[in-house]
């Protein structure tokens, strides 16, 4: 299953286990650890030895909370997730949230042409706080995976008490994991038995 850095933004509130919601963003230490867990993703954008601190929180936090209200704005006209339902941002102040925090960090393309190889361009910035260049790669992350193909497989997934947005990745999935789908038909067994009962 391909991951995508923006879905596991959106990703680090989910079911807890035990019917409850969990964030995995809640203290300094959470995001350092969840940072250190995206290095391949955020593709040596961050350095990998980043230790956030309260401030830098508060920026990712409100960043996925734009992302999260443009996953469910995206999922239309299905449900968003139950985790968002009642604390969306107004659509235009998500996105200028986003992109706003996207052009906190210039991007200039670059040529590099080594001595015997092909010239090749990359992305390149001089901005020198990681912390500025971690929420400004989440946020361009999040911008190419709304603006890809990929949205138009995203879902909500509807199980019990599941708050996590994923990537449909064929034609007959409707939960994020299987987890899900065994507690979603379990569910629905409960709910049949109940009714069956009570006629």
């Amino acid at each position: 299953m391909e991951r995508h850095l923006a879905l596991e933004l959106a990703s680090t509130v989910r079911h807890d286990g035990q019917g409850g919601v969990t964030d995995d963003l809640i203290t300094s230490a959470g995001l350092t650890h969840w940072i250190r867990g995206q290095a391949d993703l955020l593709d040596g954008a961050v350095p990998g030895t980043i230790t956030a601190d309260e401030g830098l929180r508060a920026e990712v936090v409100a960043l996925r909370q734009a992302v999260r209200t443009l996953f469910a704005r995206a999922v239309r006209p299905g449900p968003p997730s139950p985790a968002d339902a009642h604390r969306l941002l107004p659509g235009e102040q998500a996105l200028a949230r986003l992109n706003a925090a996207a052009a906190r960090e210039p991007v200039t393309p670059r040529l590099d042409w080594p001595d015997g190889a092909p010239p090749a361009a990359a992305a390149g910035s001089d901005e020198p706080d990681p912390g500025v260049r971690l929420v400004a790669a989440l946020a361009r992350a999040a911008i190419a995976f709304l603006a890809g193909p990929e949205r138009e497989k995203l879902r909500a997934c509807t199980a019990p008490r599941c708050v996590r947005y994923f990537v449909k990745e064929h034609g007959r999935q409707e939960w994020c994991k299987p987890s899900c789908g065994n507690r979603a038909r379990a569910a629905r067994h409960y709910r049949r038995v109940r009714d069956a009962a009570a006629h």
